[in-house]
């Protein structure tokens, strides 16, 4: 079995450069929006990051593309 594991948690902004990168290396990513789910459900969540799984096995392939986009995005602040 093939267990999920997050690797980032951020805005929607950066969950979408993540998400392009890691297609990029061709490591498929699994989104989670909880505000966005609790506002479809009819309740609110707190907090505004969305997270980013990926599968543990893809772990070692994408680890050097989130360092570096972890790297790029505090550089920016």
């Amino acid at each position: 079995m093939n267990n999920h594991i997050k690797v980032f948690s951020g805005s929607q902004i950066f969950v979408s450069r993540l998400n392009q990168l890691l297609d990029e290396v061709e490591v498929p990513c699994l989104i989670k929006d909880n505000k966005e789910s609790g506002r479809v459900a009819g309740f609110g969540t707190l907090g505004n990051s969305i997270d980013v799984f990926i599968y543990e096995s893809d772990l070692e392939k994408a680890q050097d593309t989130i360092d570096s986009f972890k790297e790029e995005i505090t550089e920016g602040k």
